[in-house]
């Protein structure tokens, strides 16, 4: 735990101190806080845990930040190593469809296998990995609930805000970005990710927040 609080703290300060590494990506249209974005390939750490949303969360975040931190085995050296954080984390309920409705809120759809934000207590939380690795140079991790997997390039769209992340906020802001994206004649190609780049100590006006949807290519 104590080496927990301090790597939170390097997080917190990092701001100051160092850049934190972002997932690069190209901007293909752009409409105020409304993206469409092309993502290169990425490797994420990820985990799936039980509980409502703040609390898988916390416990999300806690085993994958206990990987980078150092509870792994580099393939090389057979040692543990520290990977550098970045942002953002992201989490994902257990259950969306993977096709998203475009004329409703998907979050508040009553459907029994696919509950959504509010009732979900199943969520995957993940970690973007630093550029500078592979899969093969990746330290492993010495637990087996976190996995390392590589995500394809992706166009995704986005709806950026500040504040807290409340069940309703979530919901609204789905609602909003589906809109947009019906409004562009753009199809989804997956389910809705919740993106934080701050820690939660961060003051809500000052927090970064995004829905992000897979797009669909053009004629599929």
């Amino acid at each position: 735990m104590r080496k927990l609080f301090c790597f939170l703290a390097v997080w917190m300060l990092g701001g100051a101190a160092m850049a934190v590494e972002e997932p690069k990506f190209e901007v293909l249209a752009q409409d105020g806080r409304f993206e469409v974005r092309r993502y290169a390939p990425l490797i994420v750490a990820e985990t799936w845990v039980d509980g409502d949303m703040d609390a898988a969360s916390s416990k999300g975040f806690r085993a994958i930040a206990d990987y980078i931190f150092g509870n792994n085995t580099a393939p090389q050296t057979q040692q543990s190593s520290k990977i550098a954080m970045t942002a953002p984390v992201t989490l994902e309920p257990h259950g969306q469809p993977t096709q998203l409705a475009m004329t409703a809120p998907v979050t508040v759809q009553p459907a029994p296998d696919a509950p959504g934000w509010v009732a979900a207590q199943r969520w995957r939380v993940q970690f973007v990995m630093p550029s500078q690795y592979t899969l093969a140079t990746l330290p492993r991790p010495n637990n087996n609930t976190v996995t390392l997997r590589e995500v394809p390039g992706k166009t995704v769209a986005v709806a950026t805000y500040s504040g807290f992340n409340t069940d309703n906020r979530i919901q609204t802001e789905t609602q909003a970005l589906l809109g947009w994206m019906q409004s562009r004649q753009l199809r989804a190609a997956g389910p809705a990710q919740l993106a934080r780049y701050d820690p939660p100590w961060t003051l809500p006006i000052w927090r970064r927040n995004e829905i992000q949807i897979g797009v669909k290519a053009a004629g599929t």
